[in-house]
């Protein structure tokens, strides 16, 4: 069987999150910095606020003493990037959790320790 792309993972991970968490799921959305564009959609979107390094998911509920949590979607295999790294030690400055997620699985404990559900 053919290794699931992060896209894929991702779309699973929403899938839970807004059957099991509905109340709270209008602050959870993912931010479109991915994906391939041409130079013209690129210039468009930096112009409107696109900053490479964001996280994949974002959660904006304070749980924990978090303002809240930024989840980079990866593929078993998938690293950060310098831009990621970078972000997520501002993040981190800035009292909200960062978690790097390469499944469901990981996606799921990660949701259920910030919620503490």
């Amino acid at each position: 069987m053919k290794p699931l792309t992060e896209s894929q993972i991702q779309k699973q991970c929403v899938e839970w999150f807004r059957k099991t968490y509905p109340s709270i799921e209008p602050l959870f959305f993912a931010v479109p910095n991915g994906g391939a564009r041409n130079a013209w959609t690129a210039k468009i979107m930096k112009d409107e606020g696109v900053r490479a390094g964001v996280a994949d998911l974002i959660l904006q509920v304070p749980c924990g003493g978090y303002a809240s949590l930024a989840i980079e979607m990866k593929t078993p295999v998938g690293k950060q990037s310098d831009a990621q790294k970078k972000y997520e030690r501002l993040l981190k400055k800035m009292k909200s959790q960062y978690v790097v997620c390469h499944s469901l699985e990981e996606f799921q404990r990660a949701v259920k320790e910030y919620i503490g559900a």
